[in-house]
């Protein structure tokens, strides 16, 4: 079997470091602007609940469609 993939290695090393899991290191290091300094992103509270659900998904957070707008925001918060 292969070894995932990671788009960011320096990122995910980081996130190890930091005690991340190595899931949680490897979905953070693939994301599209891995490793970009940012800054920029708006505040969960301010994003629509279908937003909030696409991200969920891309994420891969499980029971997503279940969750109201407050429970997509906790779950992606602490992901």
């Amino acid at each position: 079997m292969e070894k995932p993939r990671i788009k960011n290695e320096d990122q995910y090393e980081a996130l190890r470091d930091k005690g991340y899991s190595k899931e949680k290191a490897a979905r953070i290091a693939n994301t599209e602007d891995a490793g970009k300094k940012g800054g920029k992103a708006h505040k969960y509270e301010e994003w629509s609940k279908d937003q909030l659900y696409d991200q969920a998904q891309k994420v891969g957070i499980e029971g997503r469609s279940k969750m109201t707008k407050k429970e997509l925001i906790e779950a992606l918060r602490n992901n």
